[in-house]
């Protein structure tokens, strides 16, 4: 029988068989942070079970960590409620074994970003967090998805997960993506074309020639933000390209040889000729231009060169275009901005941090605008110092600061105040997920650099011709 590839995963770490639809699904990694977990142990401990394999867990404080950017090693966590959740992290990573990026910790970060960076994921691992954003890791040729709070106990204790089977889905893209177009663009036009529920149920396999061009971080990025499109799962089939990836980065992994499939079995981890997908999509990459979300949803979004669509009174638009203090009819090119947020799980990787760079040059942020530049761990952050990346947005008047989600999601003190628009590279842009009445256009780390130059929402495409 022909399998897709996440038929083949879900199958390779299938414990039980439950019903039609449920199995007993064995995890061969699980990710933890500080907001997710409290209850998971406090259930452990209430019933004095222990965690059942350490080792195949790892934990970080990342949400509600400042991004201050105070010296390595000096971060205070001064909210009380939000120390207290750090503190309870590391009591109980310290009492179960579990190795955690504290608060301070040279290598602390964001979870998305540091599994992959330490060499913790690799081809054809299942990879649990409790964080909707773990389809990230499917740029690996990794299952990965987000679970929920009373879920994490189970894992913890058993290393396994109540697992409902999803539908299968296939977008294929070809071709080169044009001059001035990014893989968050193009993941802006697919959301776009499919909607924020036109994955719902399905695990997403991501292929043709576009896909196969793109670097792991990339395909992360893509992978990041399936979720938004209702994704339970996203996924890339390993390639060349993984296994340079895979080789630069495993060794710094605690085991390398834990989870997953041996090297030798990568070549299967891909469907097969003839495999059956429930929904399949095609979609040119030559269509894609930079994007930006004009709504409260990642899939309310448009080329810049188009115009914001009209709504009808009383529809999802109107109310989304309401909060945002736009008008259908009217284009986003030039809209002033306050804020500009380069950062986050989806788009704070070294390649976004230099794709950034390279637009701001010898620029300056626009007069009026406050943008910062938060690297998501302290590898990226080093790496960046190292190659004068961190200079360049320093000199041109971006905040660079400390490793964390910081301003993707208000759970810190980097927010928006009510009513500021801000160009941000993260994934969501629901009311108030960067601040109370805060406005959020999701772009590009290059459209994003422009931005702060400019101080208005531009085309990355015409920048270089009045900036340099």
């Amino acid at each position: 029988m022909q399998r897709t590839l996440y038929r083949k995963l879900v199958d390779s770490h299938t414990v039980a068989t439950i019903d039609a639809q449920h199995i007993l699904l064995y995890a061969d990694f699980h990710i933890m942070n500080e907001y997710t977990s409290p209850q998971a142990f406090t259930g452990l401990k209430d019933k004095g079970r222990p965690v059942l394999r350490p080792s195949q867990h790892m934990a970080v404080v990342s949400h509600i960590i400042p991004s201050d950017p105070d010296r390595v090693g000096e971060r205070v966590i001064n909210d009380p409620s939000s120390s207290l959740l750090a503190i309870n992290l590391r009591r109980n990573c310290e009492q179960f074994g579990i190795r955690l990026f504290d608060t301070n910790d040279p290598d602390q970060g964001i979870e998305h970003i540091i599994a992959p960076e330490r060499g913790y994921v690799r081809p054809g691992m299942v990879i649990l967090c409790g964080d909707s954003h773990t389809t990230t890791y499917g740029a690996l040729g990794a299952l990965g998805f987000g679970i929920g709070t009373s879920e994490v106990e189970h894992v913890l204790a058993t290393q396994t997960l109540v697992y409902r089977i999803a539908g299968s889905m296939r977008i294929r893209i070809d071709g080169a993506l044009p001059p001035g177009v990014s893989v968050k663009d193009l993941t802006l036009y697919v959301i776009a074309t499919i909607g924020a529920q036109g994955a719902r149920g399905f695990a997403v396999e991501f292929c043709g020639s576009t896909i196969d061009a793109l670097s792991v971080e990339a395909r992360m990025t893509l992978c990041n933000m399936a979720v938004e499109a209702g994704a339970r799962a996203a996924l890339i089939a390993p390639d060349e390209t993984t296994r340079h990836y895979i080789a630069e980065h495993v060794a710094s992994a605690v085991d390398a040889e834990r989870g997953g499939v041996p090297q030798a079995a990568w070549d299967d981890l891909r469907s097969d000729d003839g495999a059956v997908f429930d929904v399949e999509h095609s979609l040119l990459a030559s269509d894609v231009a930079p994007f930006v979300t004009w709504g409260t949803s990642p899939d309310q979004g448009i080329p810049i060169t188009g115009l914001i669509p009209s709504a009808e009174e009383g529809d999802s638009a109107t109310r989304a275009l309401n909060y945002m203090g736009l008008k259908g009819g009217d284009s986003l090119c030039g809209t002033p901005i306050d804020r500009v947020f380069i950062g986050s799980c989806t788009n704070s990787r070294i390649e976004d941090l230099r794709a950034a760079a390279a637009i701001v040059g010898s620029n300056k942020v626009a007069p009026g605008v406050r943008a910062m530049v938060v690297p998501g761990s302290g590898a990226v952050r080093r790496q960046a110092e190292e190659e004068g990346l961190a200079k360049v947005f320093i000199d041109a008047g971006f905040e660079w600061r400390q490793p964390g989600c910081s301003m993707c999601l208000a759970m810190n003190n980097d927010i928006l105040e009510p009513g500021e628009r801000c160009a941000s590279t993260t994934n969501r842009n629901f009311e108030g997920r960067q601040g109370r009445e805060g406005r959020t256009h999701l772009m590009s780390p290059q459209m994003a650099a422009a931005a702060a130059i400019v101080g208005a929402i531009c085309d990355v495409r015409n920048f270089g011709e009045q900036h340099g």
